[in-house]
């Protein structure tokens, strides 16, 4: 049968499809990244009632499936609050905050793990907050922390491969759709397979040479 076969130009779709998640994974990877790192700031000058909320929204977000996350950001919210949600702008909101609570876990680590002495010889030596944060506590926080981000952002692209499941036309589902229409499954998931090894590996290899760029740094030497 003349649609049951598996073409090049099936390859070109499975392309396409990989474009729109390799673009919501930079999307929701840069909103994540923002606000997980100004959630960290926010818990390390503990500013009243904001540090609470913040790790309380962190906890659920951290701790329960991202396919119920998206669920209720697609179906729930919506019909409760009377919204209009495409399936794009849900798996942007759910995949940005689900990202933004593992890095402010890192974020938070990260921070911790320079010492107060640091800090408060800073502050000795009249520099303001703002200038502490971005000359003492970020460039360090920033070293420490490459390397779980990058395992954080490589399992962040796997889990792009859910939003299929609201109509999302990603790499997950058209590879779905071609499993359906040529039936052949093993060509069909081994080159989605191939595709979403080669984008986190790519990613992985990234922050590879991101981390050893800091490391090697004159200002990281110690670390």
């Amino acid at each position: 049968m003349r649609y049951a076969e598996f073409t090049p130009f099936d390859l070109v779709l499975l392309a396409q499809g990989l474009g729109v998640t390799v673009g919501l994974f930079l999307a929701t990877t840069l909103i994540g990244l923002f606000l997980g790192a100004l959630w960290g700031v926010i818990r390390f000058y503990r500013t009243p009632v904001l540090t609470q909320f913040i790790t309380f929204v962190a906890e659920i977000l951290k701790n329960s499936p991202v396919l119920v996350q998206l669920f209720l950001v697609f179906f729930g919210f919506p019909a409760f609050f009377k919204l209009n949600m495409t399936p794009v702008n849900a798996a942007v909101i759910t995949l940005s905050l689900n990202t933004a609570a593992f890095v402010y876990v890192i974020a938070v680590s990260s921070i911790e793990s320079i010492g107060r002495d640091q800090v408060e010889a800073a502050r000795v030596f009249g520099l303001t907050r703002w200038q502490v944060l971005r000359h003492v506590i970020a460039p360090q926080a920033l070293a420490f922390s490459i390397g779980p981000l990058t395992a954080l952002l490589v399992n962040q692209l796997q889990v792009t491969s859910l939003i299929s499941v609201i109509g999302v036309m990603d790499l997950a589902k058209i590879g779905a759709n071609l499993n359906l229409r040529t039936l052949q499954p093993f060509i069909v998931w081994t080159v989605v397979g191939v595709l979403y090894y080669l984008a986190a590996k790519l990613v992985a290899t990234l922050g590879a040479r991101l981390e050893k760029r800091l490391r090697a740094h004159s200002a990281f030497r110690g670390l």
